[in-house]
């Protein structure tokens, strides 16, 4: 692989990480929507944007064939629309720091399922143990805390249930997605997320008219301009712009590595759950981090 673009790779997979780490506090910022709601926002935002770049210059981009767009609207539905509304039902019954834990599993998953045949496993095994010790002792941290708050009831396992549904989901989707990408490299990654984006949109705009709230419902909020920046905020950023670095990363790395920056998400949600918060982490919480960066060093050195 050639160096130049693994480093690229790298830093647009860290780029994404960055963006879909926003998402874990938009729900904390907006109590008063709903999560069909909030999932529909950011994912029309998403498709608007994705289909206005490609009227934008229609003539000079790549079009799907019906069974590309087939796939597009199924790949959607396991990384976009599916996996953030059970993420976000997940954050609404469990508060933030639990389902970005689990969440946090994920690269430990698709490193597990997506290791190349000439990688072998003791050289993953630092990465992996790295991760899991970091999200062990988080887990560890943020279960103590919520064993003091009213979450930790029969709310907050449902919610825990239900981050672990978002986290098979989008297990699936990362690994689906890498090998269609590689299977079809005359497709770009700008033109993928776009294509996505669109069926993204299509599908959130129909959840919505099945399950959203009415419109005077929500004009009737009053942080409604709040919520209408955080959705188009997420949909651009942590949607469209975040997808477009994800595939860049998806076809220059190898799966594994993949999973491993995943690990970028789970640190900038933490990050940005304290801020909003104004609180710091404790120890235990920093000497996860530490052995989140650490493991995410360590896969890219095995990768190398």
């Amino acid at each position: 692989m050639d160096h130049r673009l693994s480093w690229s790779g790298i830093a647009a997979g860290l780029g994404a990480g960055a963006l879909w780490g926003l998402v874990f506090v938009v729900p904390r910022m907006t109590p008063g929507l709903s999560s069909v709601d909030l999932t529909a926002g950011r994912f029309v935002s998403y498709g608007v944007m994705a289909a206005l770049v490609m009227a934008l210059g229609w003539r000079s981009h790549t079009w799907p064939t019906w069974r590309q767009a087939a796939t597009a609207l199924g790949m959607s539905l396991l990384g976009a629309t599916g996996y953030y509304l059970l993420l976000a039902q997940a954050i609404g019954a469990a508060g933030a720091a639990v389902p970005s834990l689990i969440i946090g599993t994920i690269p430990i998953w698709v490193m597990l399922l997506g290791k190349p045949q000439g990688l072998t496993w003791s050289s993953l095994a630092p990465g992996l143990v790295l991760t899991a010790a970091g999200l062990a002792l988080m887990m560890q941290a943020s279960l103590a805390n919520a064993g003091q708050l009213p979450l930790a009831g029969r709310n907050f396992w449902w919610g825990v249930v239900l981050a672990m549904a978002a986290m098979a989901s989008w297990t699936g989707f990362a690994l689906l997605n890498a090998a269609w990408l590689k299977r079809h490299p005359e497709v770009s990654a700008t033109e993928w997320a776009n294509w996505l984006g669109i069926a993204t949109g299509v599908g959130a705009l129909l959840l919505w008219l099945l399950a959203g709230s009415e419109p005077k419902t929500l004009l009737a909020q009053e942080n409604k301009a709040l919520a209408a920046i955080a959705c188009i905020a997420t949909g651009i950023g942590s949607g469209w712009a975040a997808s477009i670095l994800w595939n860049k990363a998806s076809q220059r790395l190898s799966v594994s590595l993949c999973g491993q920056l995943i690990v970028s998400e789970t640190l900038f949600a933490l990050f940005y759950s304290f801020v909003w918060d104004g609180a710091w982490p404790d120890a235990s919480q920093w000497l996860a981090a530490v052995l989140f960066t650490l493991g995410i060093v360590a896969s890219i050195r095995a990768h190398r």
